[in-house]
Parts: C-alpha cells; structure tokens; sequence
C-alpha cells in the first residue's frame, strides 16, 4: 500500500486533478457559504450584467477592494438591456458578510458568507456575471456543482455495482445464462448512447418533485454505465473461477453468493477502483448533456449542465460570454478524474511504472 501511494505521488498529473477535485468537492459541500448570494435571488439591475470590475483606487486614493453600483441603459446599437458601472460611490468588500439566508445542507441555518459587499445592499459583486434574470453565476455554480459532481458519483457507484454483480454472475454460472446476459449486453451496447439516454429520460414523469427528477436521472445513467463493467468483471471470473481457492471454497460448502462477495469480487478490487474512477467523468457528460437538452434537471434545482443551456445560441454567446463557465468547470473536472484515474491505475499495476511528468 504504500508503495502505491508513492508512485500516485509520484504522477503529478494525478496529484493535481486531486487538488482540483478537492476544490471541487470542498466548493459543492460548502456552497451556501462560499457562494456571495443565494443561486436563486434574482437583481433586476444585474441582469446579464458583466463580471464584477473589482477595483482599489478611487479618484486616485487606495481604499481597498471595492465595485461601484450599476445601471439599467439600452445599447444604441442592439436596443438590448445591458448594465453599466455608476462609478461615483465605492462599495468596499468584505470577508465574513452576512448576506441572503440559508440552510446549510438544508439542516443548518446561516447567513453569513465567505465575500461580499459589506452592508451595502444597493451593490453587489458578481464575480462571474449575471444571468438574463439577474441571478449570480459564480453561485449557481457552486450549486449546480453539487448536482453533477454527486451525480456521477452516485451514477458510476450504482452502475459499478449491478455491472459487478452482473458480471460476476454470468461468468460463475457460465453456459446458456451467461450467452443470454452477453446477448442482452451486446444488444444495449448496439444503440447510440446519447438517444438512448434521451429515450429513458423522457420515462420520467417531469411532475415529479426535484428529489425524485435527481434520482431518476442518476439511474438513466446508472443503466447505461454498468455493461462495459459487467463485461470485463465476467471474464476476469471466468479465470478465478478456475482457481485452487475457488474449489476449496466450494468443497467446504461455501454458498455462490458468498463465493462471489467474498472471494472473487476482492480480487478485482484494483480494476473496479480504476475503472469507477475513470468512468465518473462519463457520468458527469451524461448528466451534463441530458440537462442541457432539457431532459434533465430543471428548476429550481441547477447543475452545470443546466446552466449550459442558457448559451444555446450564438448571439448569447457573443454579448455573455461568461454564461460558458460551467463548460470549463465541467471539463476541469472530466480532465481531473482522468488524471487521477490514469493515477491510480499505474500505482496499483505492481509491473507498471510511472515516468515522472
């Protein structure tokens, strides 16, 4: 064990996307508080407002990190809304700002946050902009982070689970149970992956509460991800079977289920840690891609893709750019867990070895 954890410090690639998965997750569990507002509290004055200009100087004196007030204007050009800075009076930052209420992880009530403006209720920082509706993106973000971080989580550790057991079944058993479950595998396999998993969200009653939208999302997912798990664990089995430890266990009398739990599946331990780990940032796509489409979560929960699917055209691209955030966050994730994948495979291959990036 130990040996594996100085060749997964030894990937520097891995040490950094768990740094930023850390970030992440760490952002995602403390969103409330991190974040300078409430996702949902809408500001008509910041309603596709730009980026917060944060600022030190006014009229040549330092006073610290500070944003001026904005207002509503129409652009000559386009006729659109658009905001602009009213730059006559400072509004200072601060650490440690009681602003919107919340619960934190719904239990724990709280109104203090990490930054804000400090008792000036007229201004506020938007560190990542605004949306059409005037509501902060830096903390619908955070937020919507919590949706697609969990839900791949929770997707691949289902899918991980049914593909095992799956697996594990169909290569113990053998013979013309095992032909029917690879039949089946092959089949689902054949279809495109991103139809399928329309066709199964559109199962979903959309009348259902937000909760239950979630979970039926994660196992839309779920059903999709298990099969190449289930295929490579059944011929990991096929070969275990066979083992001296195997019939041992049977002589004494060892039930299958047992069999299987306690003797075969620990011994691919290292392959299904690998292989979870590889397959979360497919999970996070699928989530993301499903919601963007409008076939996943919906309001008034967020996840990054949910908020992706404000920037469908290019005319919302070309006058709020910022509005593709949660696409760099999304692929800053994707990438981490592959790095930290890519980690963990070579410091559990005893014959593997790591060159030094």
């Amino acid at each position: 064990m130990s040996r594996a954890w100085a060749t997964f410090f030894k990937h520097k690639l891995g040490v950094f996307g768990l740094v930023v998965l850390g970030i992440l997750y760490f952002g995602a569990l403390f969103a409330e508080f991190l974040g300078p507002y409430d996702y949902s509290a809408t500001r008509d004055a910041y309603a596709k407002a730009a980026p917060s200009n944060i600022r030190w100087f006014h009229e040549g004196q330092f006073i610290g990190p500070f944003v001026y007030g904005v207002e509503s204007a129409r652009d000559p050009e386009t006729f659109e809304k658009v905001t602009k800075e009213v730059q006559t009076t400072p509004y200072p930052l601060g650490l440690f700002v009681k602003g919107d209420k919340y619960l934190l992880w719904g239990l724990v009530p709280g109104d203090l946050h990490l930054f804000g403006v400090a008792g000036n209720p007229e201004a506020a920082v938007y560190l990542m902009g605004g949306d059409q509706f005037g509501r902060d993106v830096f903390s619908r973000i955070l937020s919507g982070s919590r949706i697609s971080l969990s839900a791949g989580v929770l997707g691949t550790l289902i899918s991980l689970i049914i593909g095992a057991f799956i697996g594990a079944l169909s290569g113990y058993y053998g013979g013309i149970f095992d032909s029917a479950i690879q039949r089946l595998i092959e089949v689902l396999r054949s279809f495109p992956r991103i139809p399928l998993w329309l066709a199964l969200a559109l199962i979903i009653p959309p009348t259902w509460p937000s909760t239950l939208l979630y979970l039926g999302i994660v196992i839309v997912l779920s059903f999709i991800g298990w099969m190449g798990v289930a295929r490579v664990v059944r011929g990991m089995t096929l070969s275990l079977r066979e083992k001296d430890f195997i019939h041992a266990a049977r002589i004494a009398g060892v039930g299958t289920g047992p069999i299987i739990t306690r003797h075969i599946l620990p011994n691919m331990s290292g392959y299904l840690i690998v292989v979870a780990t590889l397959s979360i940032p497919g999970m996070i796509l699928g989530e993301s891609t499903i919601s963007f489409l409008g076939l996943g979560i919906k309001e008034p929960m967020t996840s990054w893709g949910l908020l992706l699917k404000q920037a469908q055209s290019i005319g919302v691209i070309q006058s709020q750019p910022w509005l593709m955030l949660p696409g760099v966050f999304i692929m800053l994730a994707v990438l981490s867990f592959n790095f930290v994948g890519d980690a963990i495979r070579d410091a559990l291959d005893p014959y593997g070895t790591v060159d030094k990036l």
